[in-house]
């Protein structure tokens, strides 16, 4: 019982604060984080003598060409993105607080400048980073990726040798130069020429990035603007592999087709297939071409071109194969078959009416066929005196003679013709076949010509 009293004695005895869970002390950098923001205000430009502008330093680094949409005339681009700016409010003594030189503070507990790119014309996918770093002396550096998706002039008529100048312009909304004015971390040298970070295994290739610093006047009052200029290269390999080197076979063949004969019959169906395909070609390869609201690219001219070839080239061999064909009418009236028909067709005529008129035939034939016969009215009378029958068989036979040699000049003279006609045909064909060359060769130098220049510029 005692022991139970004097215990209690003990406790009572024992101060009260002792017995209480200690408190855990605020770590230094929760101390300077209170006092730097206790009393800021982040609507207010930090600086001491409001007369004194703000200088906020750029920095600019490309690191991707994502998309580049010619019928939209946007540009899609991934780049780092650097501010650095000096702010007033946000200085310490380093010694005071554990030597803490640099702390993250919230983005949103301080006063940030209104940089905006004035080609912006879409929200990109850019992550959001809610803090800044900010060291002793005040210095706060804010660096975030930012995916721009902005406004660019793109000239895409030497596709795919194009290039293309994407301008990137970072300003102050609303203050003047006389409040924030803009600078660059690095020199503009530097900047051109950095292309480290820049993912160089895809479609476009960075030329140089250019810079420069200028003020803009605008309703009396000057805003200072810094302006990226990002030079890019489209390369032409895959294009030039799937567009270009199949259309230049397809020609190529289309040429070599002329030197099948052209009464063979196979030189029109061979060209009306080389069109098919190339017109299936220029289907599949459709969405590969850039889309444009101003002007059609180069290499669209070309395809067009080369399909207005490949038509001119049917319609020549068409025009040669009806030339092969064309009716020889004018050349002969009627055969020399029908008109001796026509002489001799009756068997039942008199003996002298006979007898003259095979004579006349004769002459007739000699006159029309240009063949000498040696028949003379002198035998026709002698002839008078044999048997009717053995006459009539002599006039039949001599009947069959003469039918038989016109008809062989008949055909040898047709033979004649024919050839004569299917030299001159192809001649006509030799002849069409070099203009064509011709066209084709100018067309295809002068293309060439224009992509090497812009290719090497």
């Amino acid at each position: 019982m005692f022991s139970i009293f004097s215990s209690i004695l003990l406790l009572l005895s024992v101060p009260l604060a002792e017995l209480l869970p200690e408190k855990p002390k605020r770590s230094t950098l929760n101390q300077l984080t209170r006092t730097l923001l206790r009393k800021y205000d982040r609507g207010v430009r930090p600086v001491l003598n409001w007369t004194d502008p703000t200088i906020v330093y750029i920095d600019f680094i490309v690191q991707s060409v994502l998309d580049v949409d010619g019928q939209t005339q946007k540009v899609t681009t991934s780049i780092w993105y650097r501010q650095i700016w000096k702010d007033e409010f946000l200085v310490w003594d380093p010694t005071d607080f554990d030597g803490i030189n640099e702390i993250s503070l919230s983005l949103d507990a301080i006063w940030v400048p209104d940089i905006v790119i004035s080609e912006f014309v879409d929200v990109g996918r850019s992550p959001s980073l809610p803090y800044v770093y900010v060291n002793s002396s005040g210095s706060v550096k804010n660096y975030k990726p930012v995916q721009v998706v902005s406004a660019c002039d793109l000239e895409i008529y030497a596709f795919p040798f194009d290039r293309q100048n994407c301008t990137l312009t970072f300003r102050s909304w609303l203050h003047t130069v006389g409040e924030v004015d803009l600078a660059l971390w690095r020199s503009p040298e530097e900047i051109a020429n950095d292309t480290r970070e820049f993912m160089n295994d895809g479609e476009w290739e960075l030329l140089s990035v250019p810079s420069r610093y200028r003020r803009l006047h605008m309703e009396d009052q000057d805003y200072a603007q810094i302006q990226f200029n990002v030079v890019i290269r489209r390369r032409p390999l895959l294009y030039v592999v799937s567009l270009l080197i199949p259309s230049i076979f397809l020609m190529v063949v289309d040429v070599i087709s002329f030197y099948l004969p052209p009464n063979s019959g196979t030189r029109i169906t061979f060209k009306t297939s080389i069109l098919l395909g190339y017109t299936v070609f220029r289907v599949n390869m459709m969405d590969e071409l850039p889309a444009t609201a101003i002007k059609t690219p180069l290499i669209g001219v070309f395809f067009a071109v080369c399909m207005a070839l490949l038509v001119l080239s049917l319609a020549k061999s068409i025009l040669v194969v009806k030339l092969l064909h064309h009716n020889e009418k004018e050349m002969k009236e009627m055969s020399v078959s029908a008109c001796l028909l026509d002489k001799y067709g009756s068997s039942i005529q008199s003996f002298n009416e006979s007898s003259f008129t095979s004579v006349k035939t004769l002459d007739e034939a000699d006159q029309c066929g240009g063949f000498d016969f040696d028949f003379h009215v002198e035998e026709d009378l002698v002839s008078l005196c044999e048997p009717p029958n053995a006459v009539l068989q002599l006039e039949r036979i001599l009947q069959e003679v003469v039918s038989l040699r016109y008809y062989l000049h008949e055909v040898e003279s047709d033979s004649i013709t024919q050839t004569d006609w299917l030299v001159l045909c192809y001649k006509v064909d030799l002849l069409l076949f070099r203009l064509y060359l011709i066209i084709l060769v100018v067309y295809s130098s002068s293309l060439l010509f224009l992509w090497i220049t812009w290719s090497s510029a």
